[in-house]
């Protein structure tokens, strides 16, 4: 899986799928979904039935974190 670039980060919508959140944070799909699943995830996740969602403000927020 290729991480994405700060630019693809610009043009997400407003809640993205883990898978995505996964990319962006250079993690694989596996352990995101470990990471959630423990409450361990870096950023907010939102959990919606069996659906992992990552809101695109608190990812962003936590990549351009210092």
């Amino acid at each position: 899986m290729q991480t994405m670039k700060h630019a693809d980060l610009a043009e997400l919508p407003t809640v993205i799928d883990i898978t995505t959140a996964a990319r962006a944070l250079g993690l694989s799909r596996t352990y995101a979904y470990h990471l959630a699943k423990h409450g361990d995830f870096p950023c907010k996740v939102i959990r919606i039935g069996t659906c992992y969602r990552v809101p695109t403000a608190a990812l962003r927020a936590l990549l351009d974190a210092d």
